[in-house]
């Protein structure tokens, strides 16, 4: 098998037979591979069925060969160009000192601020009425 397949080299094969975790791929009369599903394309895929058919024609790349087994493991994900990342333009947040300052300075609204229920809490902790027997 290694004469005849080695890593890196891309073959056309035909999908045999799809499972939750992969997909066969025979690449000749006498051997198949599987392509694993995170090998199918690039980003994530929930269902294999939706990107793959039982007897479709696919470019795979060969990723390993294991002599003893006889097994391949195949890409069709490593034939395809990976897509463009488009960067989202990073939104600029305000220097820390900044908004600390903003916090301070900014009226209370709806809620009080940790400060305002500290200084309620202390004095609630010495009020003898409040303190169970």
């Amino acid at each position: 098998m290694a004469e005849k397949f080695t890593v890196g080299s891309v073959i056309d094969g035909k999908v045999t037979g799809i499972q939750p975790y992969g997909a066969f791929v025979a690449l000749d009369e006498e051997t198949q591979g599987l392509v694993h599903i995170s090998e199918v394309t690039h980003g994530f895929v929930k269902d294999i069925n939706e990107h793959l058919k039982v007897g479709q024609e696919v470019p795979v790349k060969v990723i390993s060969v294991d002599e003893k087994s006889g097994k391949l493991g195949l890409s069709i994900r490593a034939t395809q160009p990976e897509p463009e990342v488009k960067e989202e333009p990073k939104k600029k947040r305000p220097q820390a000192a900044a908004a600390a300052q903003t916090v301070e300075n900014a009226a209370p609204q709806g809620f009080n601020t940790l400060r305002e229920k500290l200084e309620e809490w202390v004095e609630q902790s010495n009020r003898q009425d409040l303190i169970k027997k």
